[in-house]
């Protein structure tokens, strides 16, 4: 009898055996669209991941080309109003040579008037002398 115990335990064993090395047929056939469900679902959420980082990387860009011509414009005015402030300097001393030159001129054409109203005095009173000088009859 013991033997038979012993034999019926054995074939149990290698029954289980037996059974644990073949897989069983109707799982994989339901699972499959399972996981062709879940890897689409994950590859959908991974395109939207990197459509969303594309498009914060596209406004930082964005943002940076707003910063970047702000700071230029900023520059070009500073630059601008620095040769305006230039160019009215510049053209208030030509303004003020121009007047110290008229009034140059101003005051070496009354003094050649002066000359030339004394010449002509002296010329004058050079040539009435003269006419006097004729005039009077010699003693």
């Amino acid at each position: 009898m013991q033997k038979t115990i012993a034999t019926l335990i054995a074939g149990l064993f290698a029954t289980a055996a037996f059974a644990a090395q073949t897989p069983a047929p109707t799982t994989p056939a339901a699972a499959t669209p399972a996981v062709a469900k879940a890897e689409a679902k994950q590859e959908k959420q991974a395109a939207k991941a990197e459509v969303k980082e594309t498009k914060a990387a596209a406004k930082a860009d964005v943002k940076e080309a707003k910063e970047t011509a702000k700071a230029d414009v900023k520059d070009a005015k500073l630059v601008a109003k620095t040769e305006v402030k230039e160019a009215k300097a510049d053209a208030k001393a030509t303004k003020e040579a121009a007047k110290a030159d008229v009034k140059e001129a101003k005051v070496d054409a009354k003094q050649a008037k002066a000359e030339h109203k004394a010449e002509h005095k002296a010329a004058v009173k050079a040539e009435a002398h003269t006419t006097v000088a004729a005039a009077t009859p010699a003693k």
